[in-house]
């Protein structure tokens, strides 16, 4: 059998933390920021945690 890859695009997008959680970035914080308060921009540099249906399908994309 071949090695399992890791999915590029996921990688990009979803990170591990030391416990095996995942987390992602919000969306909505990339640009057109001057329109958004500061307290709204604030809480889009929080990480989020990936829900729970989800991360099994993403585990598997990044190969652990």
């Amino acid at each position: 059998m071949p090695k399992m890859k890791t999915h590029k695009g996921t990688k990009k997008r979803v990170r591990a933390t030391a416990t095996g959680k995942l987390l992602h970035q919000r969306t909505f914080g990339s640009h057109l920021l001057t329109k958004k308060s500061a307290n709204r921009k604030r809480k889009l540099r929080k990480a989020l945690k990936v829900a729970s249906s989800d991360s099994n399908r993403l585990r598997g994309l990044l190969g652990r």
